[in-house]
C-alpha cells in the first residue's frame, strides 16, 4: 500500500490524502482540516473505520474545496477558480480511470458556502468518467444530504448514493 499526500506548497490546501491500496473506500468531504500522513483528524478517523469495517483495504480523503480550514465557516467566502482547477486535476489524476466507490459524506455542511454544490458538479463530471460508484452512510439526513462521517454510528451500513436524484434535489 501507498501513502498519499498531495496539498500546496504553502500547506494551506490539500488535495489528497490516503493510504491506497487494490481497492480503497474514497471519501469525499467538505474541506480539508488538520489530518496528515499518520495524524488522522476525527474524520479521517472515522472514514478509515468505515473502510476497514466495509471490505476496503485501504482508504483516501478528497474534498469538494481544497482549501485547509478546521471549520468550514473559515473557507473562503466565494471560491478561487485556480483551487477548483486544481482539485479537480488531482482527482482525476488519483482515480486514473479507476472504478472506485466514492463516499458522500459532507452532511450539511455543503450549505456552508453558496459555491459548494458547484464544486461537487465538477467533480461529479470527473468521476463519471471513470463510472465510479457513490456510497453514503447509513440513511440520508432528513435535507437529503449524506452524514458527515464524524456525525454517524459506526455500525451503520454502506448504502447507494444517487448522485443524479441527489444533484437534480439541490439544483445544481
Amino acid at each position: 500500500m501507498t501513502d498519499i499526500y498531495e496539498n500546496s506548497a504553502d500547506n494551506s490546501a490539500r488535495f489528497v490524502l490516503g493510504v491506497v491500496g487494490e481497492n480503497p473506500l474514497v471519501c469525499v468531504g467538505v474541506n480539508p482540516s488538520t489530518a496528515i500522513p499518520g495524524k488522522p483528524d476525527r474524520t479521517v478517523s472515522a472514514v478509515m473505520g468505515f473502510a476497514s469495517r466495509n471490505g476496503f483495504d485501504s482508504w483516501g480523503m478528497l474534498n469538494l474545496y481544497p482549501q485547509r480550514s478546521t471549520n468550514p465557516r473559515g473557507m473562503h467566502l466565494t471560491s478561487a477558480s485556480e483551487l477548483k482547477a486544481e482539485n479537480e486535476r488531482h482527482i482525476a489524476e488519483f482515480i486514473n480511470g479507476r472504478q472506485l466507490t466514492l463516499l458522500a459524506a459532507w452532511g450539511e455542511l455543503i450549505e456552508t458556502r453558496p459555491y459548494l454544490s458547484e464544486m461537487l458538479k465538477g467533480i461529479v463530471s470527473v468521476t463519471d468518467a471513470s463510472a465510479c460508484e457513490w456510497v453514503s452512510i447509513g440513511d440520508l439526513l432528513r435535507s437529503g444530504h449524506p452524514r458527515h462521517p464524524s456525525r454517524a454510528r459506526h455500525d451503520w451500513p454502506l448504502k447507494s448514493f444517487d448522485m443524479r436524484k441527489y444533484l437534480r434535489a439541490i439544483e445544481v
